[in-house]
């Protein structure tokens, strides 16, 4: 499976302007730039989008791991944060803080704990990062 986007950009790095489109078209010329990205203006940037991508992709994973142990979530909401640190004379995502509140039928503490444990190892999305990645969840 391939999943595409795209950036288009136009000007310098800190005066110029960008637009970010998806290949389902739920970004379509999305904004972004600078004012996106270290200011408040409205439009998206680049971490916004890893923290949608790495919520979407570790709660999906973990409705599947409940699924296989035998449970069905009531429902799963997760935020997530990242964190973009100065490294040198560039920047780093150095973490990715996943904040979890789970309504599980029938399930143990300690057991839910385990599954959403694996789910945060196994997600894509966090095998992609070169980052911290913590996850404090609490079950309802």
């Amino acid at each position: 499976m391939i999943r595409t986007a795209n950036a288009l950009w136009t000007g310098t790095g800190r005066d110029g302007k960008g637009q970010i489109s998806t290949q389902s078209g739920v970004l379509d010329g999305s904004p972004y730039g600078f004012n996106t990205r270290f200011e408040n203006e409205k439009g998206t940037n680049p971490e916004e989008l890893i923290a949608a991508a790495h919520a979407g992709c570790f709660t999906m994973a973990l409705a599947f791991a409940l699924q296989a142990a035998g449970f069905t979530a009531t429902e799963l909401k997760t935020d997530c944060a990242i964190t973009l640190d100065k490294e040198g004379s560039g920047f780093k995502v150095s973490k990715s803080a996943l904040t979890l509140t789970a309504t599980v039928p029938g399930i143990e503490k300690e057991k839910f704990g385990e599954i959403a444990a694996g789910a945060k190892a196994g997600c894509p999305i966090s095998k992609l990062l070169n980052a911290e990645i913590s996850l404090d969840w609490t079950l309802a």
